[in-house]
């Protein structure tokens, strides 16, 4: 399976169309519908339903789509180290990080980089740690930032010098909305968005004093902002991280943190034994700085 008609594959599958991909890749139609029914005859596999109007992906293209988009970004990845030039610094730093305020340290620290190093580029994917931690290990990401708790047996890391607070976002017309602070009985049978991360339920079974599961969860979520417009339209409180949406006089939406509060640490991590770009090098090396700079604030 060659390298070239992956991209053609993928090309098809982001145009829904063979016409648009030929055109896209300067490529004649007959030469590209050629070209994806022998990767399907190799494969063994109807990788494409063929509509009149739009072509459309099989079970098993969408798991090609998936697994070719990964295999294409890491050969993207590491062209692109391999031809960097050796008489100035720059390159790609891909960051994966769940959601949290502690990204202002990074924007601090590629801020303070881009001054010297202006050729050096930063990528973020956003996502929770199981998200994070598989493009960390199929070597997709240099760096992943997760919030604890976490299990770091196979990586290396940095703790990063900072606390998230957990609390709970409402509207600002709801009830609990005149306190100042949750307490566990204040979320007994409240309907709650909560997050998808399965290692935050044991800390908030800890924080409530009785199973998490025992709560009136309506909905989950992996990343908060679209949670936050249900909690917008009445449909739930959404248990949360501070700092995270806006809610400002305009916004309708207010945060009230947890009590006793409850705080989490976060950690920057990358594979052990993981060889670095120079621009990785050189944006460790830094963060190292910063955060001992914030740690002696």
């Amino acid at each position: 399976m060659e390298l070239r008609v992956l991209r053609y594959f993928l090309a098809v599958a982001q145009e829904e169309s063979i016409s648009g991909a030929a055109e896209y890749l300067h490529l004649t139609q007959p030469t590209l519908s050629r070209q994806l029914m022998e990767l399907e005859e190799e494969l063994g596999k109807q990788l494409f339903i063929r509509g009149k109007r739009r072509v459309t992906l099989t079970e098993d293209g969408v798991l090609l789509r998936k697994r070719a988009g990964e295999i294409i970004g890491l050969v993207d990845k590491m062209s692109a180290e391999i031809s960097e030039d050796d008489s100035s610094v720059g390159g790609d730093i891909y960051i994966g990080s769940g959601e949290t305020d502690a990204i202002r340290l990074i924007a601090r620290t590629a801020q303070c980089l881009h001054r010297n190093y202006p050729g050096i580029r930063y990528h973020l994917y956003s996502g929770n740690a199981d998200d994070v931690t598989e493009r960390l290990d199929k070597g997709l990401l240099d760096f992943g930032i997760l919030i604890e708790p976490v299990d770091l047996k196979k990586y290396d890391y940095l703790p990063i010098p900072c606390k998230d607070t957990w609390g709970l976002l409402m509207r600002r017309d709801h009830p609990l909305a005149e306190k100042d602070a949750i307490s566990p009985s204040d979320l007994e049978g409240l309907p709650l968005i909560t997050s998808r991360q399965t290692l935050t339920n044991q800390i908030f079974s800890d924080w409530l004093g009785f199973d998490f599961n025992n709560l009136n969860i309506v909905a989950t979520y992996n990343l908060v902002f679209n949670s936050s417009l249900m909690v917008s339209e009445g449909f739930g409180c959404a248990l949360t991280l501070d700092k995270l949406v806006n809610t400002g006089e305009g916004s309708g939406l207010c945060f009230r943190p947890l009590d006793p509060p409850l705080k989490v640490g976060m950690d920057i991590v990358w594979k052990k034994y993981q060889m670095f770009s120079r621009a990785s090098e050189i944006f460790l090396t830094r963060l190292k700085e910063k955060f001992s700079e914030e740690t002696d604030k």
